[in-house]
């Protein structure tokens, strides 16, 4: 089994070598060298949260209110942070959260590819986004022998939708998480100051124009009528889900569908009665709603009105302590969006993996010196707030 913690070893060894880290390893350094790095119109797509950002700031403090207890003279020096979805075992619960400009965030705009190559370096399963400037079948093989998942953004048209998701079972994805919250985005000031929307620029649509129901809906090629691509695309983003489509996803595919957004208990239990395989509790990282509350704090409700259903959670997370108090507190995955993306900004795949293989460390480490080997462990012991 991995120990992720040995990766801070490496570090110092390249130390004593003269060799310094290429990308920062906390957070705060993270943001500050990726702000310096990326243009602008990126930037305020992936900072940039509904109206004052209330709530997206909520979501990473709110782990400041949690904590854990330590325990004494436990035997740590291994640990085990392997887990179960869906059918394979992988060596820790960290996922790449979808993020649907991950592509424009790489220098050379195909930053898709470059996360699946960070997944390959790392065994971290990335949740690959509708939104890409390589279609899936494109990134796919660049995610070796670790899983990967597609992030539907469910398309007014079902025939589309069929699609999409097909097109992602046939590449060998290993599930199909539904996104619920955003068949119309979320009011956000920085972009609408800079009057910029990525998608309307023609960006990140390489899904949806390479399509064949597209093709065939535009009636011509894509590539010679950008504008008309672009106004399609428009007009069949956005399906408002309801609760009977749960039965249409599960006739379509034989994969696991994971319903992404849920965040109230009776929604969760509504979902896991009609079928769902899987929650996905997140707030879309603050981007969608600016309610106030915290994804943290609705966790532990989710967790347990999914009863055995498993419990994928993101919004907020921004260190590997964040990912143990997200386990302690029940969730079976735990997503990490921005960090990855300012690692790719940074260093390309490289930089991704440094990112997330910092993470995994410090969780290991925090496991290992609170006397918590096993995500069993966590679980019993959970979290106090403070």
């Amino acid at each position: 089994m991995a120990q992720f913690g040995s990766y801070q070893n490496e570090i110092y060894q390249g130390g004593l070598r003269g060799v310094l880290p290429t990308v920062p390893v906390d957070y705060a350094t993270l943001v500050k060298r990726a702000t310096a790095a990326m243009p602008d119109h990126v930037l305020n797509y992936v900072q940039g949260g509904c109206g004052d950002e209330f709530t997206q700031d909520q979501n990473a403090l709110a782990f400041h209110h949690w904590g854990m207890v330590p325990r004494m003279m436990v035997e740590t020096s291994v640990r085990d942070l392997s887990a179960d979805l869906f059918g394979h075992t992988y060596h820790s619960p960290l996922f790449m959260a979808p993020i649907g400009v991950t592509a424009m965030c790489s220098q050379d705009q195909h930053g898709d590819i470059a996360a699946a190559q960070a997944s390959a370096m790392t065994g971290v399963p990335m949740v690959v986004s509708t939104l890409g400037n390589d279609t899936m079948e494109d990134v796919a093989p660049h995610l070796g022998a670790t899983p990967g998942f597609f992030q539907l953004y469910t398309p007014r048209n079902k025939e589309l939708a069929e699609s999409l998701i097909t097109r992602a079972e046939a590449a060998g994805y290993r599930g199909i998480i539904v996104t619920l919250d955003t068949w119309v985005t979320g009011f956000r000031p920085r972009d609408l100051n800079a009057g910029n929307f990525p998608q309307l620029r023609g960006h990140v649509l390489k899904n949806y124009t390479a399509d064949p129901v597209f093709q065939k809906l535009l009636g011509k090629d894509a590539s010679a009528s950008p504008a008309e691509a672009v106004a399609l695309w428009g007009a069949l983003f956005g399906r408002p889900m309801l609760w009977e489509d749960i039965a249409w996803l599960k006739s379509v595919t034989k994969l696991p569908i994971i319903l992404k957004g849920i965040c109230h208990p009776d929604d969760a239990r509504k979902a896991v009665d009609l079928g769902a395989d899987g929650i996905y509790c997140s707030n879309h990282g603050g981007r969608q709603a600016n309610g106030g509350i915290a994804a943290i704090d609705m966790l532990p409700d989710v967790v347990k009105a999914s009863g055995d259903v498993p419990v994928w959670f993101d919004s907020g997370v921004r260190s590997g302590s964040d990912v143990v108090k997200a386990l302690a507190m029940g969730a079976s995955a735990v997503g990490v969006g921005r960090p990855f993306v300012y690692g790719l900004a940074l260093d390309g795949a490289a930089g991704a993996a440094h990112v997330l293989k910092c993470i995994l460390a410090e969780a290991d480490l925090f496991m290992a010196v609170n006397g918590m080997p096993t995500l069993a462990d966590l679980r019993r012991e959970g979290v106090r707030r403070l």
